[in-house]
């Protein structure tokens, strides 16, 4: 179950199986033993958070720090009993839901600990591959990361070129995924935090981009918790309305980029509104029919999210207080979990054979061990065929 979890195939984890573990085992039986596991796991994520069936292991002391950090994904999804392909009105994309809850360790300063923007952030061509992507506007802002299959670890990158003395110290991580609505996913994910001890942390920082889910979910169940805006969707907010406003020359577009996100990072966004309202009413509303790409629309789009989130971007007391700022660390889950949900030739029966796959993975990422520890706990014979178990 730990190689279905852990390569990219069913095929590939019955050769791993077969050669390293000494276990030949037909990739069919794999695929129906992970639909199992993965319903095992879901309804003990769903289970109370005092029952002693639930997941996650309760400490004995709360944390120092708890960061909740959410962001949705994809997943591509067939008809069951259709076999391979798509089969769904559209193209079968379905969104997932993921959350990282990460005890972790903080200091705290008197002044910022880091005024100035890292060096990643100045750096013409680090910026550019983290704003863009081929034919793509503001309108999917959202989206933008690195391209899936690179195997370049972003947010690594990112995280080691903050000051290493002012950021939090990831100490356990545990991972929530599904395809629940994002009603459903914040009372899984708040069951998870209540397990963890969440609500007794001395703080608790949530982390979010623009989706209004997100900051339904901290508002419902963290309300406790500073809500901050992930740093790396203002960037590149700033970037592409810098680039549209200076098509014609580089150079101002570049300079006019790093001003503004030099002051979102120092907590002077108001100035920044202030400046792309100047140039909102410069350059007119967009008409109905203007493109993504249309140079209204991306600023209009960039001044409403600064606005819309002005209250989580106080980006100097947030490293004051030993808050991240970026959502380095959802970023790597999203790759990690990407790396075996996502794919060309990756389809999932909707839902049921998806859910199953998110609960076989997550349980995977979870510093906890707990895909492990079920494994041991699980009654029976692993190889025992149960009822309804259709495949993935």
């Amino acid at each position: 179950m730990v190689a279905a979890a852990e390569t990219r195939s069913f095929k590939r984890a019955a050769i791993v199986m077969k050669h390293v573990a000494g276990q030949p085992a037909a990739f069919k039986t794999i695929q129906r033993i992970t639909h199992d596991v993965g319903t095992e796991l879901g309804r003990r994520r769903d289970a109370s958070a005092k029952s002693t069936h639930a997941l996650a292991q309760m400490p004995a002391d709360p944390p120092d720090l708890a960061v909740i950090e959410t962001d949705g994904g994809r997943i591509h999804t067939r008809e069951p009993g259709h076999g391979r392909g798509v089969h769904l009105s559209g193209e079968g994309w379905r969104e997932t839901k993921n959350a990282c809850l990460i005890r972790a360790q903080r200091k705290t300063f008197a002044s910022d600990p880091q005024p100035e923007p890292p060096a990643c952030f100045l750096d013409a061509k680090h910026v550019a591959k983290i704003a863009e992507t081929s034919a793509i506007g503001v309108s999917a802002v959202d989206e933008v990361t690195l391209d899936d299959e690179d195997p370049q670890d972003f947010a690594i990158d990112l995280e080691s070129a903050l000051e290493e003395d002012w950021r939090p110290k990831r100490m356990v991580r545990t991972v929530i995924s599904s395809m629940a609505c994002s009603r459903d996913f914040g009372r899984q994910v708040a069951k998870e935090a209540r397990r963890r001890r969440f609500y007794e942390a001395v703080a608790q920082a949530f982390l979010g981009d623009g989706l209004p889910w997100n900051w339904s979910i901290q508002k419902e169940h963290f309300p406790k918790a500073i809500p901050i805006l992930d740093f790396i969707h203002v960037l590149t907010y700033l970037f592409l309305a810098a680039k549209a406003i200076h098509a014609r020359d580089e150079e101002s577009a570049w300079s006019q980029y790093v001003a503004w996100m030099t002051g979102c990072w120092q907590s002077e966004t108001s100035q920044v509104i202030e400046e792309l309202t100047a140039w909102h009413q410069r350059l007119g509303e967009p008409p109905k029919d203007a493109s993504d790409t249309d140079v209204r629309v991306i600023v209009t789009k960039t001044l409403g999210y600064l606005r819309n989130n002005l209250e989580r971007m106080d980006y100097v007391s947030y490293r004051q207080s030993g808050y991240p700022v970026t959502s380095a660390w959802m970023e790597s889950l999203v790759k990690e979990m990407n790396y075996r949900v996502k794919g060309s030739e990756m389809f999932w029966n909707d839902p049921i054979g998806a859910e199953a796959i998110l609960q076989v993975r997550a349980g995977a990422l979870c510093d906890d061990e707990r895909l492990v520890r079920h494994l041991r706990q699980r009654p029976g014979c692993a190889f025992t065929r149960r009822p309804d178990s259709p495949s993935l």
